[in-house]
């Protein structure tokens, strides 16, 4: 399992940059998604790129700090931490890949979805027979994800209330779209 560990923080990087590079403009192009789509787009009602960065880098800690011991400390608790933040991120690309079909528009992040997809299912089909599972790993895979899911959560926070303390370098996107 060894020689994939290190690909999980490269998939979520590669995958984020599109992210921090497209949302900025994707915003600017398309006022109207905060209408149409308030509860997906309201941690991107005032956006600076900056404060997706450090949404975004506050996400890749875990992502990288897992990986690092995982791989320099191989043990059954890490490995299962590690593929549940796997799992996690597979799940991640999926969603990006529905929500592009549900809003029936291209958006920043489903060129890294579609690429990294296939390489993350390949993963998991690799190190599923690697994997020893019990009640307990099954425990941690769950556990896992739903901190995950809070860190999604607090890194969108994290975003906003970075967003707000830089009034000079943000927009509020949501506000164009009550002109249309």
């Amino acid at each position: 399992m060894r020689e994939y560990i290190l690909l999980l923080p490269i998939l979520f990087i590669f995958h984020d940059m599109e992210e921090i590079i497209g949302f900025k403009r994707f915003f600017e192009k398309n006022p109207w998604v905060f209408e149409k789509y308030p509860r997906i787009t309201k941690a991107y009602r005032i956006f600076s790129t900056e404060g997706m960065a450090l949404g975004v880098y506050e996400e890749f800690i875990p992502f990288f700090g897992i990986s690092l011991l995982a791989y320099f400390f191989p043990n059954r608790i890490l490995n299962t931490i590690w593929f549940a933040l796997l799992l996690s991120l597979t799940v991640h690309f999926v969603i990006h890949i529905v929500l592009c079909i549900f809003i029936k528009k291209f958006i920043p992040s489903l060129v890294t979805s579609l690429i990294c997809l296939p390489v993350s299912i390949l993963i998991v089909i690799k190190c599923v027979p690697l994997m020893q599972f019990d009640p307990g790993s099954l425990v941690f895979i769950v556990a896992t994800a739903l901190i995950m899911m809070l860190n999604l959560k607090f890194a969108h926070r994290l975003m906003e209330r970075f967003n707000r303390g830089c009034y000079n370098k943000t927009h509020d996107y949501a506000s164009d779209s009550a002109g249309l």
